[in-house]
Order: structure tokens, then sequence, then C-alpha cells
């Protein structure tokens, strides 16, 4: 299974919805896409990195242990109010509701697609990964 697809089935497992996947997949593209229908993992890290103190919360959601979580206020600021609400709105959905679900599948979502290190080996570990995305802030 894809990046988008366990995305999709995250987020309405999460947030209690039965969206349409190709409904979520679009709306997900729109917010975290890399621009052909997947996730773009690096531009995640990289709204993620400049909100200074998530630094340990990625970490653990790019390691293999346990998942720190993130409250759906930190979501907000990760992709801001309009973002969320556009994201919501193509979902059909309220924007607490879709912070919320973005809260409780995100980690998940980026644990998965860097299981057993791959993601992070190809980059040179955590410090890399954080150091891709601040040269995508550039």
């Amino acid at each position: 299974m894809d990046i988008a697809a366990i995305a999709t089935k995250l987020l309405n497992d999460n947030a209690g919805l039965s969206l349409d996947p190709a409904t979520v997949n679009t709306a997900l593209s729109s917010l975290i896409g890399d621009g052909q229908g997947g996730i773009d993992l690096a531009g995640l890290v990289s709204k993620m990195s400049q909100n200074g103190d998530l630094g340990a919360v990625l970490s653990s959601w790019l390691g293999d242990g346990a998942n720190s979580p993130i409250s759906a206020d930190k979501i907000a600021s990760v992709f801001g109010q309009a973002d969320i609400a556009k994201f919501a709105s193509q979902l059909g959905i309220d924007p607490a509701t879709a912070q919320q679900g973005l809260a409780q599948a995100l980690p998940q979502v980026v644990d998965k697609a860097s299981s057993g290190g791959n993601l992070l080996d190809s980059v040179g570990g955590v410090g890399g990964l954080m150091g891709m995305a601040k040269s995508l802030l550039s």
C-alpha cells in the first residue's frame, strides 16, 4: 500500500469518517502532496521544521520507537488556518475535525513511511532529513 493510501485510510479511521478514498487522497495531495498524487514527506518535514519545538516530535515519527503526539492546535500552526480550511472544505468537514484527524493520522503516516529507517538512511539520518528540509526553506 502506498503512503497516500495509508494516509487516506488513517485519516478516515482516526477522524471517524467514511469519506471516499479518492476525495481524501485529493485533499491530502493538495495539503501535503508532491504534485504527482503522492505525499511529500520532505515538504511536511520542512513545514514542521519551521515550528522549532516540533523537532523532537518529528524525530519520534521518523524513528522506529513510539510516536510522540501532536495536538490539533500544532497542526493548525504547521499548515496554517487557510490551508486547513481548504483541506476541510474539500472533505466537507469542519476545520476542527480535519485538524484532529490530521493530528491522529500524520504521526502514523510518517512512521510507516520511514519504517525500518529506509527514509532516514537515504538522506543521512534525522539530521540529514532536517538539513534537507532547511535547504528547502532557503
